[in-house]
């Protein structure tokens, strides 16, 4: 049940972006929403260092692993093996335009391939207890949304997934960049509305050019749930409002004061684990965006990390400086 209601607002897998840091990060400003992981490709699983790939804080949950893989085999195995993580969710990745996917046939490509997708998917069902869901595009390229999406959604929903995430973009996989992608094809809500009320006991999520909560909650009358990416992660302290407006919980005030304490002491002990400060510190850059002295907290912070001297304390010090900023713009 946790699970089901923590889907009605997530923090989107963004490759490079929300590792196992990013997410801990997270967790503080939100306790209820489903935070996913950057995806995975199940050969890396299979063959790579899986504690490394896979390992995270237990502060994390509720948290889902998204993978990417076109081999039903593989991703049955590497499902087997991400279930012993303790995962809430694991999630199949049949939306990424990238050409380093693309040359691994899977991604956004597997959109021209619904009857594998259903078979990948089977495979990742009966695998694993953990629920399995899917995230799409509405086709690619010269498809029909229409056609492409409803394809893709039956194939899932014969397969037993527990639900369907749909970016509401085509991905163009000839002639525009990945960068591109996430820009330039329009998006059309409309049509993820249609699939939810063809689909009303099937659990449909919408993602795709999300900026704001208003904007999230204006698709909840529409669709079961809602995926922020870009936005959440450059303007983290927009998910300190998230379990009021989409949790029905009491409105809180963050302790910025406190929530650095507890990074700080999160970098810490990554650092003596061998980790570095700024795979900390990056995930925290856009903390303070639009506040007083935010901009030297970002000085601090990107030149700072990368000493070799670097240590939690520099999170302190940047604080210190939003703290003068703040100060001054009040005695102004």
């Amino acid at each position: 049940m946790r699970l089901i209601q923590a889907r009605r607002f997530s923090v989107a897998p963004m490759i490079d972006w929300t590792d196992r840091h990013c997410r801990f990060f997270h967790r503080q400003l939100t306790r209820r929403a489903l935070l996913y992981t950057e995806m995975i490709v199940a050969d890396a699983i299979l063959n790579g260092d899986a504690d490394r790939l896979l390992d995270f804080d237990t502060a994390e949950h509720p948290v889902a692993l998204q993978i990417g893989g076109s081999d039903p085999d593989k991703l049955a195995r590497a499902t087997r093996i991400a279930a012993s993580y303790g995962y809430d969710e694991i999630n199949l990745n049949v939306g990424c335009p990238s050409d380093r996917v693309q040359s691994g046939t899977f991604g956004a490509c597997l959109m021209r391939e619904p009857s594998l997708v259903g078979e990948c998917l089977g495979a990742m069902v009966g695998a694993s207890a953990i629920p399995v869901t899917v995230k799409c595009r509405l086709g690619v390229d010269d498809q029909d949304p229409e056609e492409a999406l409803d394809r893709l959604a039956n194939a899932a929903v014969a397969a037993g997934v527990a639900g369907i995430w749909v970016h509401a973009r085509k991905a163009w996989l000839e002639g525009l960049s990945p960068k591109q992608n996430r820009d330039i094809p329009p998006l059309d809500y409309d049509r993820v509305h249609r699939l939810k009320q063809r689909l009303p006991d099937v659990f449909v999520g919408l993602n795709g050019g999300v900026k704001t909560l208003c904007e999230a909650e204006a698709q909840l009358p529409h669709v079961n749930g809602v995926m922020m990416g870009r936005a959440a992660y450059q303007t983290p302290d927009r998910l300190v409002d998230v379990d009021a407006r989409f949790f029905g919980e009491a409105p809180r005030n963050i302790d910025f004061a406190a929530l650095i304490e507890v990074m700080a002491d999160y970098a810490a002990r990554h650092m003596a684990q061998g980790g570095r400060l700024g795979q900390v510190t990056r995930h925290m850059i856009g903390l303070f965006n639009g506040m007083p002295g935010a901009r030297r907290w970002r000085q601090i912070l990107s030149e700072g990390a990368s000493r070799p001297d670097a240590g939690p304390q520099l999170l302190l010090e940047a604080f210190a400086a939003v703290r003068v900023g703040t100060a001054a713009r009040a005695a102004a």
